[in-house]
């Protein structure tokens, strides 16, 4: 058994030491140390780029299989239309490497999503997005190999409960991620999708709904990313985090009205949910049928900062801070504990619940430590 410091492996450089870690880099022997470890009735985790964890000091006393797995596979025989192209993709596969193949191909739907840290495996899990695109718009179907069958099948994305940073599996479907599979667009001329968001909008100089040069877009998307510290840069220690800390909040438009009117909010789609009527009955209009109240999304930067925690806070004698570019990230200053970490996650957590009466949730997954 080796003892490995698992903050070797996370972009926030905290963690004490795996019982033992397991590197895969096929598919097969991903399926094997997951299979044998499951069989052992060992604690287990799988670990993909490391960026969105916070593994305690004490370290995990389990097996560790880290996912080295790499791969990009353009599926010629399959798509949903002339204009779309099916990619498979190992889920061990850097997810910038990824965005980066993509534009090199000509293909749209992840352009904006360029920067993020992290392993492909892992974006179904948080159903990651950013300025206007979210993976649930062009996910397919992952491969995944069940914990408790030990099955391993195709999963339609309809059938994955995507969310706001939610899945299936963050519900409690226990297993591991193989593969990916996408669909993305062909729009000639090497164009993006539509520009969704307003902030990507305005630094392209163009309208709401433009189409531009798919390189034009990432370059745009790493620089905005980087001016808050959210590209990982050896150089810059705002970097050494685990990128956005916690989960934009999402209220009634009631409550909302009660914060100050320059908080920012978003309007939050509702999605009607499936109705059985009885066979001859009148089917009725969308219009009438109760949703529930009106809900919009809040800032957790902007909650964080108005709450009095400002960029570059520290507590006092500890080597976790906010990031002196983002109030949403709590960056390592060098030498920080997991326990730092967590410590100043708690007082900002404390701090926004006593100005707003909100409570903001973490949105790195947590091992062996509770905010």
């Amino acid at each position: 058994m080796t003892s490995v410091p698992l903050s070797t492996l996370t972009t926030i450089q905290v963690g004490g030491p795996a019982r033992e870690l397991i590197t895969v880099t096929t598919r097969e022997q991903l399926i094997e140390a997951a299979v044998d470890t499951w069989d052992s009735n060992e604690p287990w985790l799988i670990l993909g780029g490391g960026s969105n964890t916070i593994v305690a000091d004490e370290g995990f006393d389990g097996t560790v299989i880290h996912v080295a797995t790499t791969g990009i596979e353009r599926q010629q025989d399959i798509s949903r239309s002339p204009n779309h192209s099916t990619i498979r993709v190992a889920a061990g596969e850097n997810w910038d490497n990824l965005v980066a193949w993509s534009i090199s191909e000509g293909l749209a739907g992840i352009e904006a999503l360029s920067g993020i840290p992290g392993s492909t495996g892992a974006a179904p899990i948080q159903n990651i997005g950013a300025y206007g695109q979210e993976l649930s718009s062009v996910l397919t179907a992952v491969e995944f190999l069940d914990r408790y069958t030990q099955e391993i099948s195709w999963i339609p994305a309809a059938d994955l409960a995507l969310g706001y940073r939610d899945s299936v599996f963050k519900q409690g479907k226990e297993g591991v991620v193989l593969t990916v599979e996408l669909s993305l667009a062909s729009y000639g001329e090497n164009l993006s999708a539509p520009i969704a968001f307003p902030q990507l909008a305005s630094a392209l100089g163009v309208e709401l709904g433009a189409q531009v040069a798919l390189a034009e877009v990432r370059e745009t998307v790493l620089k905005l990313r980087a001016s808050k510290g959210m590209v990982l840069d050896p150089a810059d220690p705002d970097t050494t985090s685990a990128g956005s800390f916690f989960m934009n909040p999402i209220v009634t438009e009631n409550f909302a009205r009660n914060l100050p009117a320059d908080a920012p909010r978003f309007p939050v789609q509702k999605t009607q949910q499936d109705r059985v009527l009885p066979l001859g009955a009148d089917v009725p209009p969308l219009a009438s049928v109760d949703a529930g109240p009106n809900l919009v999304k809040l800032s957790a930067a902007w909650l964080i900062e108005n709450a009095g925690v400002k960029k570059g806070y520290s507590i006092p004698g500890s080597k976790a801070g906010i990031s002196t570019k983002h109030t949403l990230a709590i960056t390592n200053r060098g030498g920080a504990t997991a326990a730092e970490v967590v410590g100043l996650a708690t007082y900002v957590q404390a701090m926004v619940q006593s100005h707003f009466g909100i409570i903001l949730y973490p949105e790195p997954n947590l091992i062996g430590v509770e905010i």
